[in-house]
């Protein structure tokens, strides 16, 4: 069986993102899922919600990646498109390999801004759509041992909530999806295993997808899944920076081996 209706996910493989897809075939949409991770192989288990499930294992972070996801979208227009994909990278920046700082960038920045710019125009020119980004509250922070992590998503959440006033007039909305820290493979690949952050408690990715999900449907700017989070978010507004880089240092730190 095949909706009228389809949900764009990349990064949907795994965690937030996932959960996201999972939220949205249940809604009814049919489903194309974007990663670079082979754990999208198993998304074809979403048939069973009834919705038809396409894959396409990209690399967004490359262009070569970006054409091949375009490509299997053709000339639809996506109804939800959840712009999920992302990078984490830990470790003081001086340590960290040229290659996994272009990755990072490629993905968060770079691919997360082509590919909602153009998903956005076709939803201008149908004049409906809803887009949720996901940033994080690492974006209100100085990320001292995650420097250029942090640094993009700042970037993103500052994209998301520009665009959507740019296109308050369209029928087009545009959600930021803010979680603190959640129990996915993020700290793993990050290679944050080692720090006091990476051992902390963290929150449900199904929580925080279905926070994200219920928010961009009900057109909502913004959302800061638990009362912790919004906490931070909150005195990061009002806390020197220096003492936030210092706070945030004490967080990410490799801790010494024992």
């Amino acid at each position: 069986m095949t909706s009228a209706k389809l949900a764009l996910v990349t990064g949907g493989s795994t965690g937030i993102g996932r959960h996201l897809a999972q939220l949205a075939a249940e809604d009814g949409h049919d489903l194309l899922i974007a990663s670079d991770d082979a754990a999208i192989a198993d998304m074809e288990a979403l048939t069973a919600t009834g919705v038809t499930v396409e894959t396409v294992m990209a690399d967004l972070s490359r262009e070569a990646g970006m054409d091949e996801l375009l490509a299997r979208l053709g000339a639809r227009v996506p109804d939800l498109f959840f712009a999920n994909a992302g990078r984490g990278l830990g470790q003081a920046m001086v340590d960290q390999q040229a290659d996994d700082i272009r990755h990072l960038i490629g993905t968060n920045i770079m691919g997360t801004t082509l590919l909602t710019h153009e998903i956005a125009r076709r939803m201008v020119r149908r004049g409906a759509g809803r887009i949720l980004m996901t940033g994080s509250i690492a974006g209100y922070m100085l990320g001292t041992y995650q420097a250029v992590y942090n640094a993009s998503k700042a970037y993103v959440n500052m994209l998301a909530v520009a665009l959507r006033h740019e296109l308050q007039d369209s029928g087009v909305s545009v959600t930021c999806l803010s979680p603190g820290p959640t129990d996915t493979e993020f700290f793993g690949r990050a290679g944050l295993l080692d720090t006091p952050i990476g051992q902390g408690p963290k929150d449900d990715p199904a929580v925080v997808a279905k926070a994200g999900y219920q928010a961009m449907m009900a057109r909502k700017e913004e959302i800061v899944p638990g009362l912790k989070n919004k906490s931070m978010v909150a005195a990061s507004h009002v806390t020197p920076k220096s003492v936030l880089a210092e706070q945030h240092r004490k967080m990410a730190k490799p801790q010494d081996p024992a």
